[in-house]
């Protein structure tokens, strides 16, 4: 048993020696408009600043909806070091604009979030149509089928398989003693 009880610790221990530290995603630590601000007109962009370098790939998104739910993103997502921007159409209806983007971290998982700023005085811009949304890759819905890590469920199988290893010796071990 004492025997057992030893393998099983340096299972145990084995499997804390191997696990990786955890990388650091990225951090959205400023956006333009600020986040919950009013502001009387428009912006011609929306500018969100992270933390670490954001990779320039396809994956990048920022939609911004308005009070009636229309899109008002219009443009490719432009990625500049650690700053994020995406050209806007002119405002229409004042109200609360919701921004929620889903962009690739340095680490290489997909970071997602929303802010949102409120336009105090209506403008004279109409969103764009779904199709033109759609069209541009600025909805924020669309998801990805990986975020480039490694699944839970190999990390789970990993540890089942080395636990099982680990048990028989101990107990091929003991039963020679």
């Amino acid at each position: 048993m004492r025997k057992a009880l030893t393998a099983l610790a340096l299972v145990g221990a084995a499997m804390f020696a191997m696990a990786s530290p955890a990388l650091a995603h990225n951090v959205l630590i400023s956006t333009d408009p600020a986040k919950g601000s009013s502001v009387d007109a428009g912006p011609a962009k929306i500018t969100l600043t992270f933390d670490q370098f954001v990779q320039n790939a396809d994956v990048n998104q920022i939609a911004v909806t308005g009070p009636g739910g229309g899109q008002w993103a219009e443009g490719q997502v432009k990625v500049d070091g650690s700053v994020v921007s995406v050209p806007l159409r002119p405002l229409g209806p004042a109200g609360e604009y919701k921004i929620g983007y889903r962009i690739l971290s340095a680490d290489g998982h997909a970071v997602t979030g929303e802010s949102t700023f409120t336009l105090a005085k209506a403008g004279t811009g109409t969103p764009a149509s779904a199709d033109a949304a759609k069209g541009t890759g600025q909805a924020a819905t669309t998801e990805s089928t990986s975020d480039g890590g490694v699944p839970i469920w190999v990390w789970i199988a990993g540890a089942v398989v080395l636990l099982g290893v680990g048990l028989t010796v101990a107990l091929r071990t003991g039963a020679k003693a």
